[in-house]
C-alpha cells in the first residue's frame, strides 16, 4: 500500500511478533494485556488480529475479537466484531495505518460472521474518535469510570 510517507503492509499477526506487539501497546497505551491475552485471541480469531509493517518492523496492530450478545445499535442478540485494542506507534501516525488496520480487522470480522462492530474508547482521545467517526462509528453510550485511572469511555458502534 502506497502512501504519501511511506509504505505499509498489513498482515496476520504470527506468535514471533508477540514481544513487538506487547511493546507497541505498552509504548501507546496505559491498558496493558498478559501475553496469553493475545496469544489467546489469535488462536480464536487469527485473521481479525492483524499487524502493520513499514521495511519489515511491526509499526502497529489491532486485536479483535466476535462476540455473541445484546446488539449495542439494535434491540435483539447480535453476533458483534469487538475492537479490543489498536495502536500505532507515535512517529507512524497519520499515514493512513490505524484507518487500514480498521478496515481490514472489519472484514476479517465480517467473514467470521459479525453483524456490528463496536469499541470502547477514552472521551478524551480525540483523534481516535475522529477516526471511528470517519469509519462510520457513532457513539452510543458512556461508560463512567472505564479505564483504570477512573476517565470514562464511549461504546462506538455501526453495523456491518
Amino acid at each position: 500500500m502506497l502512501k504519501k510517507r511511506g509504505e505499509f503492509k498489513v498482515r496476520e499477526f504470527r506468535t514471533t511478533d508477540l514481544e513487538r506487539v506487547i511493546w507497541i501497546n505498552e509504548t501507546c497505551l496505559p491498558e496493558n494485556y498478559t501475553p496469553s491475552f493475545y496469544l489467546q485471541h489469535h488462536f480464536e480469531h487469527p485473521k481479525a488480529f492483524l499487524v502493520a509493517e513499514v521495511n519489515g518492523e511491526v509499526v502497529g496492530y489491532v486485536m479483535c475479537r466476535i462476540e455473541l450478545g445484546l446488539s449495542n445499535i439494535k434491540f435483539g442478540l447480535a453476533r458483534k466484531g469487538h475492537i479490543i485494542s489498536i495502536a500505532v506507534l507515535p512517529e507512524y501516525r497519520r499515514r493512513g495505518i490505524g484507518e487500514t488496520l480498521m478496515r481490514k480487522a472489519m472484514e476479517a470480522m465480517r467473514k467470521y460472521g459479525a453483524t456490528e462492530y463496536y469499541l470502547e474508547v477514552r472521551v478524551s482521545n480525540i483523534p481516535a474518535i475522529n477516526l471511528y467517526r470517519k469509519l462510520n462509528y457513532k457513539i452510543v453510550k458512556r461508560i463512567p469510570g472505564y479505564y483504570l485511572d477512573g476517565e470514562d469511555a464511549y461504546v462506538m458502534a455501526r453495523p456491518s
